[in-house]
């Protein structure tokens, strides 16, 4: 097992890793940027390193300056966490050049499954359902244009790089699509430095349903079940529970083994996730893997009992998965609700510092967060400054205790997206369980109108 763990990251997912290695005697290092010295995560582990600036790139984007201090403390391996370099290749293959340990996948199954249209390809080849669509980047505008009357319209465009919705354009009827997808290139190419983009079958109204696996370098894989991930807004989730109120045991095993096999396929080792989209009739299409622990993964861990932080790192030290897919069983229902620093009917981020911080615990509750009353929620990074999660016996209870715990949630200084949860949580077709990617758009401010508008 591992003495010391660099935590390549910060706020409430680098804490959420020192309470794993403090539960398993490991000393923790945190790095920080000049803007987080006075975070808990630098307060609670056993070293910390400044290792930049507020801006990302000069600080939790720095792979010379994180390698540099997991070598002089000494860490036996990197914690990458979620976000920032935790999907980097890169940094894995430059743990594995300095006999660091990454804490993920080996490099070279990041790098396939970090490319959307190899994914697919992979991905399919691997048994897994897809959408109809090209089967790598599409190489000119004509070639596009020939894919998107092959597959019928609307088509999507999407980033073979990257994620969050940059891009991505939908396109709806063939006079869109040429500059549809130069847009997609452009947007591609300055967020990923990767212009290539792919092309396929849009579904109007789907679920978002993806599978938590674990897998080891001895040759077991096992799935924990699905999450359904339907509520999010412009491609960021806001709300996640497990298990999804559509899915039922037998389709939970049937899928759960084709994710399993398929991660087996590409010898995926630690902890992924397997996204797809479900439509109407409860088809699912490969969407993507993401190489990392989710944001959302306390909810599969209050109905399993599994701690994936300790799994992962368990993994990565050469140890067996703790438990067989014959172990795994699922009890009651859990609901996470990601609570943001912004204005919950325009959305704008709500930096600022919070006077007064208290979420109310009880009976089937967990808080995940790194804020605490007098903290300085800055503009550098996410606005997401709590995760509640609440376990139930089943669906009805769960909801029950999320609004009851976000009812009686105080935190002054700054604007939150509590009442927006409060909104979805009393949504009628919420609590019946009906719900797809685009539920959200019911509670989007309307548009602006036009200067041309205004003045008629």
């Amino acid at each position: 097992m591992f003495k010391k763990i660099l935590v390549a990251n910060r706020g409430e997912i680098a804490l959420r890793i020192i309470f794993a290695c403090r539960e398993l005697g490991i000393k923790t290092v945190a790095v920080y940027s000049e803007a987080d010295e006075n975070s808990l995560h630098v307060r609670f582990a056993d070293e910390d390193i400044c290792i930049g600036s507020a801006r990302s790139s000069e600080s939790y984007l720095n792979v010379p300056a994180i390698i540099s201090a997991a070598e002089i403390t000494g860490a036996d391996a990197i914690h990458p966490g979620y976000g920032f370099l935790s999907e980097s290749a890169y940094l894995a293959e430059v743990c594995e050049a300095c006999h660091i340990r990454f804490i993920g996948p080996d490099p070279h199954v990041i790098r396939l499954l970090g490319d959307k249209s190899k994914a697919r390809r992979a991905m399919k080849k691997a048994g897994l359902p897809m959408l109809p669509g090209s089967d790598g980047p599409v190489e000119s505008e004509e070639r596009a244009v020939q894919i998107a009357k092959e597959i019928g319209y609307p088509v999507i465009i999407k980033a073979v790089a990257g994620g969050g919705g940059r891009g991505m354009r939908i396109v709806k009827q063939p006079s869109e699509l040429q500059h549809a997808l130069r847009t997609a290139q452009r947007e591609a190419e300055a967020a990923f430095g990767n212009g290539d983009v792919y092309v396929e079958r849009y579904l109007e109204s789907p679920r978002h349903i993806e599978f938590q696996i674990l897998g080891d370098h001895h040759g077991s894989v096992i799935h924990l079940g699905e999450r359904e991930c339907s509520i999010q807004r412009r491609h960021q989730k806001l709300l996640e529970e497990s298990p999804s109120p559509v899915i039922s045991d037998k389709v939970r095993r049937k899928m759960g083994a084709l994710v399993a096999d398929a991660a087996l396929a590409v010898q995926y080792t630690n902890a992924g996730t397997f996204e797809f989209l479900m439509d109407d009739k409860g088809n699912f299409y490969f969407m993507e893997v993401n190489t990392r622990v989710q944001v959302e993964h306390p909810v599969t861990e209050l109905v399993t009992g599994l701690d994936i932080v300790k799994e992962q790192i368990r993994i990565a030290a050469g140890e067996r998965l703790s438990v067989r897919q014959s172990d795994v069983t699922f009890t009651g229902h859990a609901l996470e609700c990601r609570v943001n620093a912004e204005d919950p009917e325009t959305f704008v981020p709500s930096p600022g510092v919070i006077h007064a911080f208290s979420i109310p615990g009880g009976p089937g509750v967990r808080v995940d967060t790194a804020a605490h009353s007098e903290c300085t929620i800055t503009p550098y990074y996410d606005s997401m400054i709590a995760k509640v999660i609440v376990h139930g016996r089943d669906r009805a209870e769960s909801i029950a205790r999320m609004k009851r715990v976000l009812g009686m949630t105080v935190i002054e200084g700054i604007k939150t997206s509590i009442p927006l949860h409060l909104k979805i949580l009393n949504d009628p077709d919420f609590v019946a369980g009906r719900m797809s990617t685009h539920f959200m758009e019911r509670f989007m401010p309307p548009a602006k109108p036009s200067r041309v508008a205004e003045s008629a």
